[in-house]
Protein backbone atom coordinates (compact mmCIF):
# COMPACT_ATOMS: atom_id res chain seq x y z
CA UNK A 1 0.00 0.00 0.00
CA UNK A 2 1.25 3.51 -0.79
CA UNK A 3 -0.51 6.65 0.40
CA UNK A 4 -2.67 5.94 3.47
CA UNK A 5 -4.60 9.19 3.11
CA UNK A 6 -3.84 10.99 6.37
CA UNK A 7 -3.46 14.76 6.47
CA UNK A 8 0.17 15.81 6.56
CA UNK A 9 1.75 16.90 9.84
CA UNK A 10 5.12 18.58 10.37
CA UNK A 11 6.94 18.74 13.66
CA UNK A 12 10.14 19.26 15.62
CA UNK A 13 12.22 16.68 17.48
CA UNK A 14 14.05 18.64 20.19
CA UNK A 15 16.82 17.78 22.65
CA UNK A 16 15.72 18.38 26.26
CA UNK A 17 19.07 19.83 27.27
CA UNK A 18 19.47 21.37 30.71
CA UNK A 19 22.33 23.78 29.98
CA UNK A 20 19.74 26.34 28.88
CA UNK A 21 16.40 25.11 30.28
CA UNK A 22 14.50 28.22 29.25
CA UNK A 23 16.05 28.02 25.80
CA UNK A 24 14.51 24.66 24.93
CA UNK A 25 11.11 25.93 26.10
CA UNK A 26 11.46 29.01 23.93
CA UNK A 27 12.46 26.79 21.00
CA UNK A 28 9.22 24.82 21.45
CA UNK A 29 7.26 28.09 21.55
CA UNK A 30 9.09 29.17 18.39
CA UNK A 31 8.11 25.91 16.67
CA UNK A 32 4.46 26.66 17.37
CA UNK A 33 4.83 30.28 16.28
CA UNK A 34 6.22 29.36 12.86
CA UNK A 35 3.39 26.90 12.24
CA UNK A 36 4.61 23.40 13.09
CA UNK A 37 1.97 20.88 14.18
CA UNK A 38 4.04 18.85 16.65
CA UNK A 39 6.76 19.42 19.22
CA UNK A 40 8.42 16.25 20.51
CA UNK A 41 11.30 15.54 22.91
CA UNK A 42 13.69 12.67 23.47
CA UNK A 43 13.07 10.78 26.72
CA UNK A 44 16.19 9.44 28.42
CA UNK A 45 15.54 9.67 32.19
CA UNK A 46 19.00 8.26 32.97
CA UNK A 47 20.73 11.12 31.10
CA UNK A 48 21.77 13.84 33.61
CA UNK A 49 22.46 16.21 30.72
CA UNK A 50 18.74 16.27 29.88
CA UNK A 51 15.76 17.77 31.61
CA UNK A 52 13.09 15.27 32.63
CA UNK A 53 10.97 14.95 29.52
CA UNK A 54 7.61 14.61 31.27
CA UNK A 55 8.20 17.75 33.33
CA UNK A 56 9.31 19.57 30.18
CA UNK A 57 6.23 18.45 28.23
CA UNK A 58 3.98 19.76 30.99
CA UNK A 59 5.78 23.08 31.11
CA UNK A 60 5.70 23.49 27.33
CA UNK A 61 1.99 22.61 27.27
CA UNK A 62 1.38 25.56 29.58
CA UNK A 63 3.41 27.88 27.34
CA UNK A 64 1.71 26.92 24.07
CA UNK A 65 -1.85 26.97 22.73
CA UNK A 66 -2.09 25.02 19.47
CA UNK A 67 0.81 22.65 18.89
CA UNK A 68 0.53 18.97 19.83
CA UNK A 69 3.16 17.46 22.13
CA UNK A 70 4.75 14.05 22.56
CA UNK A 71 7.73 12.19 23.87
CA UNK A 72 9.83 10.79 21.07
CA UNK A 73 9.63 8.25 22.52
CA UNK A 74 8.63 7.86 26.20
CA UNK A 75 10.83 5.35 28.04
CA UNK A 76 8.39 2.66 29.20
CA UNK A 77 10.73 0.67 31.51
CA UNK A 78 11.16 3.72 33.77
CA UNK A 79 7.54 4.92 33.63
CA UNK A 80 4.96 2.39 35.00
CA UNK A 81 2.06 2.10 32.53
CA UNK A 82 -0.84 2.74 34.93
CA UNK A 83 0.84 5.90 36.23
CA UNK A 84 1.82 6.88 32.68
CA UNK A 85 -1.78 6.49 31.54
CA UNK A 86 -3.04 8.86 34.23
CA UNK A 87 -0.26 11.34 33.55
CA UNK A 88 -0.99 11.28 29.80
CA UNK A 89 -4.73 11.74 30.29
CA UNK A 90 -4.12 14.57 32.75
CA UNK A 91 -1.79 16.41 30.40
CA UNK A 92 -4.23 15.91 27.54
CA UNK A 93 -7.07 17.37 29.61
CA UNK A 94 -4.98 20.34 30.77
CA UNK A 95 -3.79 21.07 27.22
CA UNK A 96 -7.23 20.78 25.59
CA UNK A 97 -6.44 17.56 23.74
CA UNK A 98 -2.91 18.28 22.52
CA UNK A 99 -0.96 15.29 23.84
CA UNK A 100 0.07 12.18 21.90
CA UNK A 101 1.90 9.20 23.39
CA UNK A 102 5.05 8.26 21.53
CA UNK A 103 6.14 5.10 23.36
CA UNK A 104 9.26 2.95 23.31
CA UNK A 105 10.12 -0.47 24.75
CA UNK A 106 13.53 0.68 26.03
CA UNK A 107 17.01 0.22 24.69
CA UNK A 108 19.93 1.44 26.82
CA UNK A 109 19.47 -1.35 29.33
CA UNK A 110 22.57 -0.76 31.45
CA UNK A 111 21.52 2.84 32.03
CA UNK A 112 17.93 1.77 32.69
CA UNK A 113 19.15 -0.82 35.22
CA UNK A 114 21.30 1.80 36.92
CA UNK A 115 18.14 3.86 37.46
CA UNK A 116 16.40 0.89 39.08
CA UNK A 117 14.58 -0.30 35.99
CA UNK A 118 14.36 -3.81 34.54
CA UNK A 119 16.63 -5.36 31.93
CA UNK A 120 14.64 -7.10 29.22
CA UNK A 121 15.54 -9.31 26.29
CA UNK A 122 14.02 -8.25 22.96
CA UNK A 123 11.10 -10.67 23.16
CA UNK A 124 10.42 -9.64 26.77
CA UNK A 125 10.46 -5.97 25.81
CA UNK A 126 7.80 -6.52 23.14
CA UNK A 127 5.61 -8.51 25.54
CA UNK A 128 5.97 -5.83 28.21
CA UNK A 129 5.03 -3.10 25.72
CA UNK A 130 1.96 -5.04 24.60
CA UNK A 131 0.84 -5.46 28.23
CA UNK A 132 1.47 -1.76 28.88
CA UNK A 133 -0.73 -0.73 25.95
CA UNK A 134 -3.57 -2.85 27.37
CA UNK A 135 -3.19 -1.20 30.77
CA UNK A 136 -2.95 2.31 29.36
CA UNK A 137 -6.04 1.93 27.19
CA UNK A 138 -7.86 0.26 30.06
CA UNK A 139 -7.13 3.15 32.43
CA UNK A 140 -8.31 5.62 29.78
CA UNK A 141 -11.60 3.75 29.32
CA UNK A 142 -13.79 5.53 31.86
CA UNK A 143 -16.98 4.34 30.14
CA UNK A 144 -17.24 1.44 32.59
CA UNK A 145 -17.02 1.28 36.38
CA UNK A 146 -15.61 -2.24 36.19
CA UNK A 147 -12.17 -2.16 37.74
CA UNK A 148 -9.24 -2.91 35.49
CA UNK A 149 -7.37 -6.16 35.89
CA UNK A 150 -4.43 -7.18 33.71
CA UNK A 151 -2.29 -10.14 34.74
CA UNK A 152 0.82 -9.95 32.57
CA UNK A 153 4.32 -11.36 32.68
CA UNK A 154 5.82 -7.93 33.28
CA UNK A 155 2.96 -5.66 34.32
CA UNK A 156 0.03 -6.38 36.60
CA UNK A 157 -2.87 -4.27 37.79
CA UNK A 158 -5.46 -5.80 40.09
CA UNK A 159 -8.63 -3.78 40.43
CA UNK A 160 -7.37 -0.31 39.57
CA UNK A 161 -10.03 2.37 39.18
CA UNK A 162 -10.33 3.66 35.62
CA UNK A 163 -9.95 7.24 34.49
CA UNK A 164 -9.62 10.01 33.90
CA UNK A 165 -10.54 9.76 30.25
CA UNK A 166 -8.33 11.97 28.07
CA UNK A 167 -9.77 14.97 26.23
CA UNK A 168 -9.32 13.25 22.86
CA UNK A 169 -8.34 9.82 21.53
CA UNK A 170 -4.63 9.97 22.32
CA UNK A 171 -2.55 8.33 19.63
CA UNK A 172 -0.12 5.64 20.79
CA UNK A 173 2.84 5.84 18.40
CA UNK A 174 5.54 3.20 18.75
CA UNK A 175 9.20 3.70 17.91
CA UNK A 176 10.09 0.34 16.36
CA UNK A 177 12.23 -1.43 13.75
CA UNK A 178 12.14 -5.21 14.31
CA UNK A 179 9.41 -7.57 13.04
CA UNK A 180 7.88 -8.41 16.45
CA UNK A 181 7.48 -4.72 17.29
CA UNK A 182 6.11 -3.96 13.84
CA UNK A 183 3.51 -6.70 14.26
CA UNK A 184 2.53 -5.20 17.62
CA UNK A 185 1.98 -1.86 15.89
CA UNK A 186 -0.38 -3.47 13.42
CA UNK A 187 -2.24 -5.27 16.20
CA UNK A 188 -2.60 -2.50 18.80
CA UNK A 189 -0.96 0.87 18.05
CA UNK A 190 -2.08 4.04 16.29
CA UNK A 191 1.20 4.95 14.64
CA UNK A 192 4.68 3.85 13.58
CA UNK A 193 7.44 6.31 14.54
CA UNK A 194 10.91 5.30 13.29
CA UNK A 195 13.88 7.59 12.65
CA UNK A 196 15.22 7.79 9.10
CA UNK A 197 18.91 7.65 10.19
CA UNK A 198 18.23 4.32 11.94
CA UNK A 199 16.66 2.64 8.90
CA UNK A 200 19.53 0.41 7.77
CA UNK A 201 18.28 0.14 4.18
CA UNK A 202 16.79 3.61 4.01
CA UNK A 203 13.40 3.97 2.37
CA UNK A 204 13.32 0.27 1.49
CA UNK A 205 12.84 -0.40 5.21
CA UNK A 206 9.72 1.77 5.15
CA UNK A 207 8.20 -0.43 2.47
CA UNK A 208 9.14 -3.63 4.30
CA UNK A 209 7.90 -2.29 7.64
CA UNK A 210 4.61 -1.17 6.13
CA UNK A 211 4.08 -4.67 4.80
CA UNK A 212 4.56 -6.25 8.23
CA UNK A 213 2.29 -3.69 9.92
CA UNK A 214 -0.42 -3.97 7.28
CA UNK A 215 -0.49 -7.76 7.45
CA UNK A 216 -0.65 -7.76 11.26
CA UNK A 217 -3.42 -5.17 11.24
CA UNK A 218 -5.46 -7.20 8.76
CA UNK A 219 -5.02 -10.39 10.79
CA UNK A 220 -6.16 -8.46 13.90
CA UNK A 221 -9.27 -7.27 12.06
CA UNK A 222 -8.08 -3.68 11.75
CA UNK A 223 -7.88 -1.40 8.73
CA UNK A 224 -4.15 -0.80 8.05
CA UNK A 225 -5.02 2.80 7.19
CA UNK A 226 -5.85 3.35 10.87
CA UNK A 227 -2.12 3.22 11.63
CA UNK A 228 -0.46 6.57 10.90
CA UNK A 229 3.09 6.37 9.54
CA UNK A 230 5.39 9.03 11.05
CA UNK A 231 9.08 9.62 10.40
CA UNK A 232 11.81 11.44 12.29
CA UNK A 233 14.04 13.04 9.66
CA UNK A 234 17.27 14.97 9.49
CA UNK A 235 19.07 16.79 6.70
CA UNK A 236 20.50 20.12 5.65
CA UNK A 237 19.30 23.07 3.64
CA UNK A 238 21.71 24.07 0.88
CA UNK A 239 21.62 25.96 -2.40
CA UNK A 240 22.33 22.87 -4.50
CA UNK A 241 20.55 19.48 -4.27
CA UNK A 242 22.95 16.70 -3.30
CA UNK A 243 20.90 13.77 -2.03
CA UNK A 244 18.09 12.79 0.29
CA UNK A 245 16.99 15.86 2.30
CA UNK A 246 20.04 17.84 1.30
CA UNK A 247 19.34 20.90 -0.80
CA UNK A 248 16.92 23.82 -1.09
CA UNK A 249 13.43 23.68 0.48
CA UNK A 250 11.81 22.85 -2.88
CA UNK A 251 14.06 19.79 -3.15
CA UNK A 252 13.01 18.67 0.32
CA UNK A 253 9.34 19.16 -0.57
CA UNK A 254 9.61 17.05 -3.72
CA UNK A 255 11.27 14.23 -1.81
CA UNK A 256 8.87 14.30 1.15
CA UNK A 257 5.87 14.38 -1.17
CA UNK A 258 7.22 11.32 -2.96
CA UNK A 259 7.75 9.51 0.36
CA UNK A 260 4.16 10.30 1.34
CA UNK A 261 2.71 9.03 -1.92
CA UNK A 262 4.98 5.99 -2.21
CA UNK A 263 5.33 4.88 1.41
CA UNK A 264 2.38 6.45 3.20
CA UNK A 265 4.30 8.65 5.64
CA UNK A 266 2.03 11.45 6.81
CA UNK A 267 4.05 13.11 9.59
CA UNK A 268 7.60 14.43 9.31
CA UNK A 269 9.39 15.39 12.52
CA UNK A 270 12.64 17.28 11.97
CA UNK A 271 15.51 16.44 14.31
CA UNK A 272 16.93 19.91 14.82
CA UNK A 273 17.47 22.45 17.60
CA UNK A 274 18.08 25.32 15.16
CA UNK A 275 15.35 28.01 15.13
CA UNK A 276 16.29 29.01 11.58
CA UNK A 277 16.12 25.43 10.31
CA UNK A 278 12.74 24.84 11.97
CA UNK A 279 11.45 28.08 10.44
CA UNK A 280 12.45 27.02 6.94
CA UNK A 281 10.93 23.59 7.50
CA UNK A 282 7.63 25.09 8.69
CA UNK A 283 7.27 28.05 6.36
CA UNK A 284 8.72 26.67 3.12
CA UNK A 285 8.95 22.86 3.15
CA UNK A 286 5.61 22.08 4.81
CA UNK A 287 3.30 24.12 2.55
CA UNK A 288 5.16 23.07 -0.60
CA UNK A 289 4.95 19.39 0.37
CA UNK A 290 1.24 19.66 1.11
CA UNK A 291 0.62 21.32 -2.26
CA UNK A 292 2.51 18.60 -4.15
CA UNK A 293 0.66 15.80 -2.36
CA UNK A 294 -2.70 17.49 -2.95
CA UNK A 295 -1.98 17.63 -6.68
CA UNK A 296 -1.49 13.86 -6.82
CA UNK A 297 -4.24 12.68 -4.48
CA UNK A 298 -7.68 11.99 -5.99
Amino acid sequence: MGDYGHDLLFGAFLTPGNEDPRGVVELAVHAERVGLDLVTFQDHPYQPGFLDTWTLLSYVAARTERVHLSGNVVNLPLRPPAVLARAAASLDLLSDGRFELGLGAGGFWAAIEAMGGPVRAPREAVTALSEAIDIIRGVWDASTKERLRVEGEHYRVDGVRRGPAPAHDIGIWLGAYKPRMLRLIGEKADGWLPSLPYLTNGLDDLEAGNGVIDEAATVAGRDPRAVRRLLNVTGEFAATPSGLLSGPPAHWAEQLAAITLDYGVSAYILMSDSPATLTTFAEEVAPATRALVAQERP
